[in-house]
């Protein structure tokens, strides 16, 4: 990652409580093809959450702490806030001097753009700007949230509107919350009343539809551009008593992870 700052564009989407089991299991029946086309090797890498919660989780990634790779060691970083004591940045690790990635990318000469999508991306509540305040543009409206079904089309009609108005030759940082499969999510599933496993999985259906278009826009703009996509965490629909998240269960901590180059 050091070697690709300022060369490459980067896109960093988080697919907001896609479960690990759920991500797996669309990809081996051939319900995601777009993500089949695009992750290396035709899978998901199994990672660990740092977090359990959308809040969370976010505030570890824009540190530098992406889900962490589920097999023991230490795991070389891609990108790292510098502080003493760090034992996980390495050779390969883009370390800012700043206290989170939109800064320290901004830095090195990058417009950086957060497409809020599930409440914590919502700017009408102090709580909501933490995050999106990172970033020098930041944009969300309801229709990108959770109650929208056609949630995804709209960031994306916003995201090339910014990239329209962007000079080619400024380096592009864009990161994109998708609310579509957090709950409630029924109204992806025809007939069905209430929130299950089974709509969550159309939601990521109708996901996978929209990312051909997504990685058009990013990777369309004359320079490469470096992928991240992956969960914050999972969700729970009544396993061990539970529904949501913010729990230490192992269908929240763990999620799926890839990173790719496209151009």
């Amino acid at each position: 990652m050091r070697d690709l700052i300022g060369s490459h564009d980067l896109l960093f989407v988080t697919l907001d409580t896609l479960r690990w089991d759920i991500a797996e299991s669309c990809l081996a029946t051939g319900r995601t093809p777009t993500l089949a086309s695009v992750l290396p090797g035709g899978v998901w890498q199994r990672r660990h959450s740092p977090a359990t919660f959308t809040y969370a989780a976010h505030h570890a990634f824009f540190a530098g702490f992406l889900p962490t790779p589920v097999p023991p060691g230490r795991h070389e970083r891609m990108f790292a806030a510098r502080f003493g004591g760090s034992e996980t940045s390495g050779p390969h690790t883009f370390v800012f001097d700043a206290a989170h990635l939109p800064a320290g990318l901004a830095a090195e000469g990058y417009h950086t753009v957060c497409l809020g999508g599930v409440g914590f991306f919502n700017t009408g509540a102090p709580l909501g700007r933490v995050l999106p305040g990172m970033f020098a543009e930041a944009h969300w409206d309801r229709s990108f949230g959770v109650t929208d079904p056609a949630c995804v089309d709209n960031q994306l009609d916003r995201l090339e509107q910014i990239i329209g108005g962007l000079p080619p030759e400024r380096p592009l940082f864009t990161f994109l919350n998708v609310a579509a499969m957090h709950q409630p999510n029924k109204h992806y599933l025809p007939g069905a009343t209430e929130d299950s496993l089974e709509s969550h999985a159309a939601a990521l259906e109708y996901v996978d539809g929209r990312l051909g278009r997504l990685f058009a826009l990013a990777g369309g703009r004359g320079r490469p551009c470096q992928v991240i996509i992956c969960s914050d965490h999972g969700t729970l629909y009544g396993e061990d008593g539970f529904v949501g998240h913010r729990v230490a269960h192992d269908n929240v901590w763990t999620v799926p992870y890839a990173d790719f180059i496209l151009g």
